[in-house]
């Protein structure tokens, strides 16, 4: 029986790894089904020791996860908002705390919600293809799932400005440039690679490696955790403004916004 309770994260077992995949196509967004069953499954991860790494990746050769289905926010409800932000903050601090080395295999696009559940892992692999972006002010929302604090703590104040406030979208060259991946493969390959350190790593120590990741973590998540709270809080905040409203709408009619500034 499978440890997850949706067929949009699907688990398979190697030895001491398991490998989740994202499948909710055709972009392997992220919605109120799929991010309890992310939380879920780590969470049982984590009661069962026998398993020492976890490797996340996306179904399909084209997206690793667009993130957020916008369509949930069309109505700018912001009750609905504070719900998201909380599936989304429980899933991604979950794994973030996972106590083995999790690796993200990025075979495409990782946009929004997409990155941050890469930048909630210990290690990335990006597919050479691969383009990364967190796009949320463009559509009159923000990065609610760890992207404003943990991008900017693993590629610098700057490069996070860009990418937050400007939509920059970067290339796996890019990332790999300024840190926000450790490493860039040929097309096809992310999974195997990250599947292969995966299993390096379940050669070490499982309760030293645990004991490692707090010890890493400890520094930076004392510095970020009351940011975790105000991004949620920020998020539910942009649904009392008509750029909310619009900038979704924009997005799902496939127009161009027009900001009111309020």
């Amino acid at each position: 029986m499978s440890i997850s309770p949706s067929p949009k994260v699907r688990v398979e077992i190697d030895g001491h790894t398991a490998l989740v995949t994202i499948d909710n196509p055709a972009a392997n967004t992220w919605d109120s089904e799929s991010l309890p069953a992310l939380k879920q499954v780590v969470e049982a991860l984590n009661a069962d020791r026998s398993i020492f790494a976890l490797v996340i990746t996306g179904s399909g050769d084209k997206f690793f996860s667009a993130g957020a289905d916008l369509k949930l926010f069309a109505d700018g409800d912001p009750e609905n908002a504070a719900l998201m932000g909380r599936l989304f903050g429980e899933a991604f601090e979950t794994l973030s705390d996972f106590r083995g080395v999790s690796i993200a295999a990025i075979n495409g696009f990782a946009m929004g919600g997409g990155l941050e559940v890469a930048l909630a892992c210990d290690i990335r692999i990006a597919e050479v293809q691969a383009k990364m972006a967190l796009p949320e002010a463009k559509v009159g929302l923000l990065p609610c799932a760890g992207g404003t604090q943990r991008l900017a703590w693993l590629v610098g104040e700057g490069w996070a400005k860009r990418m937050i406030l400007c939509n920059e979208r970067i290339d796996a060259a890019t990332a790999e440039r300024i840190g926000l991946v450790e490493q860039v493969v040929e097309t096809g390959q992310a999974l195997d690679v990250a599947r292969k350190l995966a299993a390096q790593a379940a050669q070490q120590s499982p309760t030293s490696v645990a004991m490692c990741k707090e010890l890493i973590h400890s520094a930076r998540d004392k510095a970020i955790v009351d940011g975790l709270v105000g991004e949620r809080d920020k998020f539910v905040e942009l649904f009392s403004t008509e750029d909310q409203r619009e900038g979704v709408n924009a997005f799902l009619e496939k127009r161009e916004p027009e900001w009111k500034n309020r």
